[in-house]
């Protein structure tokens, strides 16, 4: 039996839920496919697929069994297409993920000045705040806000993102400009985010890291309806520095509180380990490296 013949039927069936279709996709027959899957349990001592007459689903065994097989024919494809053209031309398609708001503003301009530059790669954009598994989900690279849990991913550094309170100009006239974190007792504030019964907002005043629980008057899920209701005299908001960017430099929110603000949190953009750095990875990190913008905390 070639294992990695298969491996990659076993990984058909899984993705198209049937013998059949994996027969179609691959071009064989299906009871061919089925021997195949067949001798691959026999060969583990496990059953990875539970068939009945209408559907075919992963067991336990399976499900972590599929996980490792799509690791490693990705290996194996990345290997043969490194070792085919280490220093080749990129090309093929470059799937990359960002969170929503980021992406929008700032990783589309840096996907399509890619694809210009790069005619023989076709790309797709991800955009998602949740956190995606990039060997599960195929993304070939993510960009990432924050601080990076213990993982099994590369991560390059490419810039870093305040957390910032801000205020309208008119807000700030009514009810006074915050001097010190303690004043935000004395203020309406917004809070955007994971909505909290006591949220708290981080500072660091004399050197000692302090956080500030206050009541919202406003509490949205995204930054936009944050950031409006606060360009509307709503109160104090917290956002990350990009968010609030285009109403800062356009006047209607104002930024408070700066000498205050915790380090920067970094933005990293991150590939697995598991494989080689293909040419149209490493050409995509290397332009963002050289050509992005993204260190907000010096704007």
């Amino acid at each position: 039996m070639d294992r990695i013949e298969a491996m990659t039927v076993f990984v058909a069936v899984a993705d198209l839920q049937g013998f059949a279709p994996a027969a179609r996709k691959l071009g064989l027959s299906a009871s061919a496919v089925t021997r195949m899957v067949a001798a691959l349990e026999e060969r583990l001592g496990a059953r990875l697929l539970q068939r009945t007459t209408r559907s075919v689903m992963l067991t336990d065994v399976g499900a972590r069994y599929l996980q490792r097989a799509r690791q490693i024919l990705a290996d194996i494809e990345e290997a043969e297409g490194s070792a085919q053209a280490e220093r080749a031309r990129p090309s093929g398609r470059l799937v990359v993920s960002a969170p929503v708001g980021f992406g929008r503003l700032h990783v589309t301009p840096l996907v399509s000045a890619y694809l210009q530059r790069f005619p023989d790669v076709s790309g797709e954009l991800r955009l998602t705040d949740r956190m995606v598994s990039l060997v599960e989900d195929g993304i070939d690279v993510a960009v990432r806000i924050g601080h990076l849990p213990d993982s099994s991913l590369v991560a390059r550094h490419v810039g870093s993102m305040p957390r910032i309170v801000v205020a309208s100009p008119d807000y700030l006239a009514r009810r006074g400009e915050p001097k010190v974190p303690d004043d935000i007792a004395k203020h309406d504030t917004i809070q955007f985010g994971t909505i909290a019964s006591a949220p708290e907002w981080r500072f660091v005043q004399n050197g000692d890291d302090i956080r500030i629980t206050h009541t919202p008057r406003f509490t949205a899920d995204v930054a936009d309806a944050a950031i409006w209701h606060a360009e509307h005299g709503g109160g104090l908001t917290r956002v990350l520095a990009y968010q609030a960017a285009d109403a800062l430099a356009a006047g209607r929110l104002k930024r408070v509180l700066t000498e205050f603000e915790p380090p920067a949190v970094p933005i990293h953009i991150v590939y697995p380990t598991s494989r080689l750095l293909s040419a149209k990875v490493r050409v995509f990190i290397d332009l963002a490296a050289d050509t992005c913008q993204w260190d907000f905390s010096k704007r």
